[in-house]
């Protein structure tokens, strides 16, 4: 290929990227990071531990409800509440 029609393809490309807007993402929701709780409790074989997973879940989502925050233990993250 010429060198001419490198440099057009390459200004093409980055044209089309400076123009292309970023799609915003879904608002995640209390009700979305609960189901994805209860999913990860499913994989717990004893059932004793499911339980007792399935009701912390249950804690958090109220919590989240409540606060717009979802405390999964390890990190919390807010704004599920936000539309």
């Amino acid at each position: 290929m010429s060198r001419k029609l490198i440099h057009a393809l390459v200004t093409a490309a980055a044209l089309t990227l400076l123009a292309a807007q970023a799609a915003p993402a879904a608002p995640m929701k209390c009700s979305g990071e609960q189901k994805a709780c209860a999913t990860a409790c499913q994989k717990t074989v004893n059932p004793a531990l499911l339980a007792q997973c399935i009701a912390d879940c249950q804690t958090r989502q109220k919590y989240c409800r409540q606060t717009g925050c979802w405390d999964n233990g390890i990190s919390r993250y807010c704004g599920l509440l936000r539309q």
